[in-house]
């Protein structure tokens, strides 16, 4: 299985970053019954970015459910030497490993490790670094999506940059039409059909879920106003 077969058009991500780990499982098993098909599962070293997120050990404990409910699970690695950690992610359940352009300079020698542990391959940029730069080697090492951060990586709850449009409006410009573009970061509400029309499909959402008192609700409200 592959991206390709994921997408439904567009997908809402939950970022599980920001659910509440005391009710994690309960919490999954509502936005599966919601109808969500992929999860966005941050891992933070406290090097590349300075918090020490979730790791594989948490993977682990729900990757079963997650693909027993036929979804699948989306590993953003804001990690340094982030290939260091695919056999881990690859064993405890991942499905698809994006790595960070800034930390990798032999990007297709990452792309291949990822490949030889059965994972989909992403490539993310932050906010700073020039999109064409980031696409250009995403598409030389075989990227399957390219995730245009609207935040600085690292905190969930920080507001959407604005100038992040057009970010992803030249990201979208500079991919072949087949890879998909994600956005990451202060997507809610007033905002998702804006980066849609932008020309991203993929929308990690974390806040606007996890912060909400009907996760169900929420969910399918973010979907219905990307769609």
């Amino acid at each position: 299985m592959s991206w390709r077969d994921w997408i439904r058009g567009v997908e809402v991500e939950p970022s599980l970053y920001a659910a509440d780990f005391s009710r994690l499982g309960s919490q999954i098993a509502v936005l599966l019954d919601a109808g969500v098909h992929v999860f966005h599962f941050d891992v933070g070293d406290g090097h590349f970015v300075p918090p020490v997120t979730i790791g594989p050990i948490v993977l682990q404990s729900i990757s079963r459910q997650i693909h027993d409910g036929g979804a699948v699970v989306d590993c953003h690695l804001m990690t340094e030497t982030p290939e260091k950690h695919f056999e881990a992610i690859a064993e405890a359940g991942g499905d698809s490993v994006t790595v960070h352009f800034e930390a990798c300079p032999e990007l297709d020698a990452v792309a291949a490790a990822a490949r030889g542990q059965g994972l989909q391959f992403g490539v993310a940029f932050k906010p700073e670094t020039e999109p064409r730069a980031a696409v250009d080697a995403a598409v030389a090492a075989g990227a399957d999506i390219v995730l245009c951060m609207s935040i600085e990586p690292g905190y969930s709850g920080q507001a959407f940059m604005p100038d992040a449009l057009g970010r992803i409006a030249e990201t979208r410009s500079l991919l072949p039409d087949m890879t998909p573009v994600q956005v990451d970061g202060g997507i809610g509400d007033e905002n998702i059909a804006d980066v849609r029309s932008a020309g991203a499909t993929l929308f990690v959402a974390g806040t606007s879920i996890f912060g909400n008192g009907d996760l169900a609700q929420a969910y399918r409200r973010l979907v219905q106003a990307a769609a």
